[in-house]
């Protein structure tokens, strides 16, 4: 079993893609109710916006905590990994 992989930002990034989640869940009653799609289209932007912030915050913490002198060359490479993800 792999051991937990857990950074500071991570609470935060939770909390992100819970409203995120929140608000995807909003999206669908919006649909399911038959809400004008101008209305529905700014909140599924709305979502994507929360998500990709998210992975963005991720990702910077990611590289943060990577690019410490303290880490292995194998640590350089998830940084180099993740890198395709911006």
């Amino acid at each position: 079993m792999a051991k937990a992989h857990v950074h500071a930002s991570h609470p935060a990034v939770i909390a992100r893609l819970k409203r995120a989640d929140g608000h995807l869940r909003a999206v669908i009653a919006m649909i399911e109710a038959g809400k004008p799609c101008l209305d529905v289209a700014q909140q599924l932007q709305a979502v994507e916006k929360a998500v990709a912030n998210a992975k963005r915050a991720l990702i910077h913490d990611h590289v943060d905590h990577c690019l410490d002198a303290d880490h292995s060359p194998a640590d350089r490479d998830a940084l180099k990994a993740i890198a395709r993800y911006l």
